[in-house]
């Protein structure tokens, strides 16, 4: 059977890194680099903090097992000058992350800020309370929620809205609202159109290859501490828990649509394929405030997250940018958004929006501009600087994305990978390479004494070139692993991102201490609002090709409770499916669609199904012996830098 592998980000426990110290290259560039920030721009500890009203409820959130979900006090270490392993612009982003609580943003909104990687915006009604993107887990959510009704007196929850597609921003929702309530449409649930398709398809298709990133790119597999984790750069770190899902019962599909909610006025604007395929901005009239979802930021974006995703549209986004100046910056006291803190003032406001565009279009004009010169992606990384005035704003520092890395998006969006040069045309496997490039430069010996060298000299980033080909070419080359290791600390302490930061000290844990497997759930809130055909899709990559070879055959699916018929072809070692389709089958399989989701994802038995009339099976039973024995499920677990 198949197996879903969708996470719930439960309580890991972590291992110790080794930790020598920054280097003195590692002191004397975060030292430069610390000579060029705009220390005297104070204004974020100023809008970080105001409107404070209480801390959180309890020190500890625990799960029932009693496993940590998040430990507030962690945040106190997050305090004064920055220690020489962390770079000095990530520490000030990791210690403005840090105060937890429930902020004031004006009369009648708060947020709940510094639980999770996002903010829960709460909105006042007439009768009760309209949630803003309910956190990553149903407890950082349950917490959130208990904070407000406790400080400001327990109300319904009235009406939900999901900004944007990503996890981190409807995942708690089954906290906030129950599916029966949404489904029967007495509390709105509303998002951007497209929502439901977007969620389903970043959790499905290439969803366990991108969670094996993201517990890298988030440091969720490290420790909090000025020698591992820091910061998430968009929040101090990940809340603990469940991820659900609560389907929307309303669609927003054009700018300028309308809405009234318990009594509150939106009026949203669009903005696909900016920081999500499916994202949403809106504006509320009677509060003068505006809500830039994940638009705007405290720190630059990510044109490309480093866990996967589809390259995003910096020109897009910096348009849309434009045009919620221009539609609402006039008319907005402050601006809320779905990570960080507000900002006050609509001549702020316009400010913050502007720059903010500008340097998006920078990064995509720019990187054209250099690509239509001949630079490939590596080399227009290296050659891309943001003008002082964009640089020198604090929210348009890569505390979160980077500069690099966005430039490298925009090559790859324009011209994929293969950067024109034909020795780059059919790359050789990345262990075949590293077997001939070791061999070529005298042996393993060879290689490690030019790295030493190298990492001595503060060159790591040469250094881990070298290294991973030897950890590569020589599995068990200990010293190899460590040195390697060593030099990831010392990239990693200079990293103004924090996606980069996690992911060079991730690297180091698994060369340390070994691959550390996934923590994974099964049939969760997301993967229990599966439609059949995006289950099929998920069903046919994991189709082994030798085993769907042999002579062709057809399964088709009857899903009675959704008036849904799918023809399942495999042939050629490919599974294809259609719907709708009438054509005979060799096997017809009569199921509702949850059973079908319990059956595959190994939930229930089929003979169980069977026996309880759940499900029916006409003509030949063997045809769905052969279906089912096509798959495998994906390798939990495996390795990024050893592998």
């Amino acid at each position: 059977m198949i197996k879903f592998i969708v996470p719930l980000l439960m309580g890991i426990s972590s291992v110790a890194l080794a930790a020598p110290g920054a280097s003195p290259a590692t002191v004397a560039t975060n030292k430069a680099l610390a000579a060029t920030l705009a220390w005297d721009d104070r204004q974020d500890f100023d809008f970080a903090a105001r409107g404070f009203v209480a801390g959180p409820v309890a020190a500890v959130v625990r799960d029932k097992a009693g496993a940590v979900l998040r430990d507030f006090g962690e945040d106190a270490q997050f305090s004064g000058a920055a220690p020489a392993t962390v770079n000095p612009s990530l520490w000030r982003n990791a210690v403005l992350l840090a105060k937890a609580g429930l902020f004031k943003v004006t009369d009648g909104i708060w947020q709940v800020r510094g639980y999770d990687l996002s903010n829960m915006t709460v909105i006042k009604g007439k009768t009760g309370w309209i949630i803003v993107d309910p956190l990553t887990t149903t407890e950082a959510a349950a917490a959130a929620l208990a904070l407000v009704n406790k400080t400001l007196g327990a109300r319904p929850v009235t009406g939900v809205i999901y900004t944007h597609s990503h996890a981190d921003h409807f995942g708690g929702g089954l906290a906030v609202v129950t599916p029966g309530d949404a489904a029967s449409g007495k509390v709105p649930v509303v998002a951007p159109a497209g929502f439901m398709a977007e969620t389903i398809a970043e959790n499905v298709i290439a969803g366990p290859a991108m969670q094996r990133r993201a517990e890298y790119m988030f440091g969720i597999l490290l420790p909090r501490g000025p020698e591992a984790h820091v910061s998430s750069g968009l929040g101090p770190t990940r809340f603990g828990g469940g991820i659900g899902l609560v389907p929307p019962n309303d669609s927003i599909a054009a700018t300028g649509d309308v809405r009234t909610i318990d009594g509150v006025r939106f009026e949203f604007q669009m903005t696909p394929n900016t920081e999500a395929p499916a994202e949403m901005n809106f504006y509320l009239p009677d509060f003068k405030a505006l809500c830039m979802a994940e638009n705007a930021n405290g720190a630059m974006h990510n044109v490309l997250t480093p866990r996967g995703a589809l390259v995003r549209d910096a020109k897009g986004w910096a348009d849309y940018l434009l045009q919620a100046r221009r539609l609402y910056a006039g008319k907005s006291d402050v601006v809320f958004t779905s990570h960080f803190w507000p900002r006050w003032g609509s001549a702020e406001v316009g400010r913050y929006l502007l720059l903010h565009a500008q340097a998006y279009a920078f990064v995509h004009n720019e990187s054209v501009r250099l690509m239509n010169n001949g630079l490939n992606g590596p080399e227009i990384a290296e050659a891309i600087v943001l003008p002082q005035a964009l640089g020198r704003a604090w929210f348009n520092r890569p505390n979160y994305g980077s500069l690099k890395f966005n430039a490298r998006a925009v090559y790859q969006r324009y011209l994929g990978n293969f950067d024109g040069d034909p020795a780059t045309l059919d790359p050789l496997p990345r262990g075949d390479v590293a077997v001939r490039y070791v061999a070529a430069m005298g042996g393993a010996g060879k290689v490690m004494a030019l790295a030493q060298e190298a990492a001595a000299k503060g060159a790591n980033r040469w250094a881990v070139t070298l290294l991973g080909h030897v950890v590569r070419a020589a599995p068990d080359h200990a010293a190899a692993k460590e040195a390697l290791a060593a030099s990831f600390e010392q990239l990693a302490w200079q990293a103004e991102a924090s996606p980069w930061r996690d992911f060079y000290l991730s690297g180091a844990l698994e060369l340390r201490n070994g691959v550390k497997p996934p923590v994974a759930g099964g049939l969760n809130g997301i993967a229990a609002n599966l439609q059949v055909a995006s289950l099929l899709d998920m069903m046919s990559v994991r189709v082994v090709p030798e085993r769907a070879q042999g002579k062709p055959f057809t399964v088709a699916l009857v899903i009675p409770d959704m008036k849904e018929r799918h023809l399942v072809t495999v042939a050629n070692g490919v599974m294809i499916h259609e719907m709708g389709v009438g054509d005979a089958a060799d096997a017809t399989l009569t199921i509702p669609r949850l059973a079908l989701l319990g059956l595959v994802g190994g939930r229930v038995k089929a003979a169980d199904l069977l026996q309880a009339g759940t499900m029916q099976i006409s003509g030949d039973p063997a045809v769905l012996q052969r279906l089912l024995g096509l798959f495998e499920p994906p390798k939990a677990g495996f390795p990024l830098v050893t592998g």
